[in-house]
């Protein structure tokens, strides 16, 4: 009889694995997105909400991820829903484009999240975010993070990118101008001068390592053009807050994210939305920064 029961209860899990998704709320209308946006303003329970916004973002995958978690942590399941995307995704301020691309970023940044770093690549995939900009985003942490975290975060993708049969011509640099010009020209047009002088502190002590960042992180990397100017600094904050211990960079980055059209809330909505991937304290720290920024150019959170 037991013996029975077990083989039972794992057929279950298995078929709600599988994507059958009986039993936890979404058979009653919510496997269309339609209606799940429907049913989430019919009914404002956090749960109920959450469960919309996780089905919006990642199809039968994120109901399975959950359901998982019944035998072993079931209520760590409901604070995914709950917390993560009944509070925190479904807050306005950025688009699901923009959120799934500041987790990715957020992340790969951490550099030890391999799992959920496939799972989100595929939600972004999910929600619309071209494969170009997932290697872009991942790319782009190169300057801030390091070769092995984002050299990882793309093996990554190029699993999620196999598994989704995603194919996509990958592109290319080609830009005969001088490295060094291109980089101080857009070092100006995302820090403004302040970022010259960063540089020029450098000249007694490390040129090089000044001259790296202006032809690398500008010239190079910066400088590309598969990822908008804002969607840059919406991954460089979330990286940076994720990655931890980065004050004075994020206070140049936030900086930036303002310069190149980010309001003050859009950016506080990003840090929150790094809270369930990096947890309050770096948040908090992140937090602290950006009123700094806040008060000194006298830009009020609205």
């Amino acid at each position: 009889m037991n013996d029975a029961r077990s083989t039972a209860e794992m057929t279950r899990r298995a078929t709600l694995t599988g994507g059958a998704l009986v039993g936890i709320g979404l058979a009653e209308g919510l496997l269309n997105p339609a209606s799940a946006a429907a049913a989430a303003s019919r009914d404002d329970s956090r749960y109920e909400r959450g469960l919309a916004v996780l089905h919006e973002t990642s199809g039968e995958a994120g109901a399975a991820v959950i359901e998982s978690l019944r035998d072993i942590a079931p209520d760590l399941g409901r604070f995914v829903v709950e917390f993560a995307y009944g509070d925190v995704y479904s807050r306005a301020g950025l688009d699901l484009r923009e959120r799934e691309l500041s987790t990715v970023a957020a992340l790969a940044a951490q550099g030890d999240a391999a799992p959920q770093l496939d799972f989100h690549i595929g939600a972004a995939l999910h929600v619309g975010v071209r494969p170009e900009e997932v290697i872009e985003a991942l790319i782009h942490i190169v300057p801030f993070m390091g070769f092995p975290r984002a050299l990882n975060a793309v093996a990554v993708a190029r699993k999620v990118f196999a598994d989704r049969g995603v194919s996509f011509e990958p592109p290319v640099m080609d830009d005969p101008r001088d490295r060094y010009l291109r980089g101080t020209q857009k070092l100006v047009e995302i820090d403004g001068h302040h970022g010259l002088e960063v540089i020029e502190s450098l000249k007694d002590i490390a040129p090089d390592l000044g001259r790296f960042i202006v032809e690398f992180t500008f010239g190079d990397v910066y400088h590309r053009p598969w990822l908008s100017p804002r969607r840059r600094q919406l991954v460089t904050v979330a990286a940076l807050t994720a990655f931890g211990d980065t004050a004075p960079q994020l206070r140049v980055h936030i900086g930036a994210a303002l310069n190149v059209g980010l309001s003050p809330a859009q950016v506080v909505e990003t840090l929150i939305h790094v809270v369930p991937y990096a947890g309050f304290p770096r948040v908090l720290n992140a937090i602290g920064v950006a009123r700094e920024v806040f008060e000194k150019r006298n830009t009020p959170v609205r």
